[in-house]
């Protein structure tokens, strides 16, 4: 079976990152990003950003974004040679027990819809979506998945 672990970011992963997925960013930009990252919050609204290990390597990110006092979204970033073994489906798992324990009660996800990929994730996960198309901030047309944690 394959484990996984979620854990804080910290300076020393500043490498790992750099090689697979933030390589236009300098040692010093990547350890601020962290340290950001590890603030908690992000306009006032908590904010997680969490390693994915396998076997002690950085094999993406999952972050955590709280909406309100209930609700959160849940972003895994599985790196470009680390996809489609099955890390995203065992983050986003981990992730949601996380938030399930924090008090949180649905996850709400905006995903693009040529997003093949994320939504086959989040089926297999069972959220559930009225196929309603939304036009995102980043001017993407998106669908709105959400799964209750209760």
């Amino acid at each position: 079976m394959m484990e996984i672990v979620l854990r804080k970011f910290e300076k020393e992963d500043a490498p790992a990152l750099q090689q697979s997925g933030f390589a236009s960013l300098s040692v010093e930009q990547t350890e601020n990003m962290i340290g950001e990252w590890n603030k908690g919050q992000v306009g006032g609204k908590s904010f997680e950003m969490l390693a994915v290990l396998h076997r002690d390597v950085i094999v993406g990110t999952v972050s955590l974004y709280q909406h309100s006092d209930t609700v959160l979204s849940i972003g895994p970033e599985i790196f470009f040679d680390y996809r489609q073994k099955g890390f995203a489906k065992k983050a986003m798992g981990l992730a949601m027990e996380m938030a399930r324990k924090k008090g949180y009660r649905i996850v709400s996800q905006q995903i693009r819809t040529n997003n093949d990929a994320s939504i086959a994730l989040h089926q297999a996960l069972g959220f559930e979506t009225n196929g309603a198309v939304y036009t995102n901030a980043k001017g993407n047309p998106v669908s709105i998945y959400l799964k209750s944690l209760v």
